[in-house]
């Protein structure tokens, strides 16, 4: 391992930190699902990824991530600054006014790290097949990675590609969903059931692996386990059981987080308990 179960834990603790300062410092954004994300990652990131700070679009020899529920840009932009891809005074800017953090990652302002416009829900995977269907013809083994929110899996295009996907035997995609069981409206189960996901993944041929996504040794396993289920001719999926808001107690659970900014003194609750691990920005 490139870092302990106890630094990725440290590293995760300051990323929350960051996304609760970040979207109470604009008052705009989504809290929620940054914060079930931030173990993996962390764990992606620090752990599994082969990547380079030295950022390319085309990323030749590297694997490659998709975000495809672009909303929770805060947990990506906080990872990617701890991970060297540019200073994290930058996430200061964060949904202001000519910053290159938007509050869906765009390609246009050049944030390394950033290779597709993510705003629009439901595009992730199908372009994460692209990608990987360019690494097949050019003789690149790197691996694609891509993370989903259940209820953007409402999307009728996630389900074309994941019939594509199998289908095309696109075994080096390896795709995420965190599975929290809250949308903006509300429970996914009120708003439009998803039922079993993984009945669903495995009817159309995938590799459906579960994991918890705010264990960080579970999600770790988890995803060095999907790679080694690559290279089979099936893509895989980690369904990852997350808590909307994992992290500060008065968030977790509730889809009344998902894009709601806290005010200075739900800051100051969350702040207390996220551990200052790696220096504020």
């Amino acid at each position: 391992m490139k870092h302990t179960i106890k630094e990725l834990e440290d590293i995760a603790s300051q990323i929350r930190r960051d996304i609760v300062r970040m979207v109470h410092g604009c008052q705009s954004g989504h809290p929620g699902g940054s914060l079930g994300c931030a173990d993996f990652f962390t764990a992606l990131y620090f752990e599994v990824l082969n990547h380079k700070k030295e950022f390319t679009m085309d990323g030749v020899g590297e694997d490659l991530f998709f975000l495809s529920n672009g909303h929770i840009s805060p947990v990506w932009y906080s990872t990617l600054a701890h991970a060297g891809y540019f200073d994290k005074s930058e996430l200061a800017t964060f949904r202001k006014l000519d910053s290159r953090l938007q509050g869906h990652p765009t390609t246009h302002e050049h944030l390394p790290g950033i290779r597709i416009a993510s705003g629009s829900l439901g595009q992730g995977m199908s372009v994460a097949i692209g990608a990987a269907l360019t690494k097949r013809l050019n003789g690149d083994n790197s691996y694609v990675f891509t993370l989903h929110g259940d209820g953007e899996l409402q999307e009728g295009q996630n389900w074309e590609a994941a019939m594509f996907a199998p289908f095309h035997e696109m075994d080096r995609l390896i795709c995420s969903v965190d599975y929290n069981g809250q949308q903006i409206d509300g429970p996914t189960k009120k708003v439009l059931s998803l039922d079993s996901l993984q009945a669903k993944f495995e009817a159309f041929g995938w590799h459906v692996i579960n994991t918890d996504g705010n264990d960080m040794q579970s999600i770790v396993e988890g995803l060095h386990y999907a790679k080694t289920l690559t290279g089979k001719g099936k893509p895989i999926l980690n369904l990852m059981s997350t808590q909307m808001g994992a992290g500060v107690d008065y968030m977790m659970g509730s889809h009344k987080w998902h894009g709601t900014a806290p005010n200075d003194e739900q800051l100051a609750t969350a702040l207390a308990q996220l551990p200052e691990t790696l220096g504020d920005y």
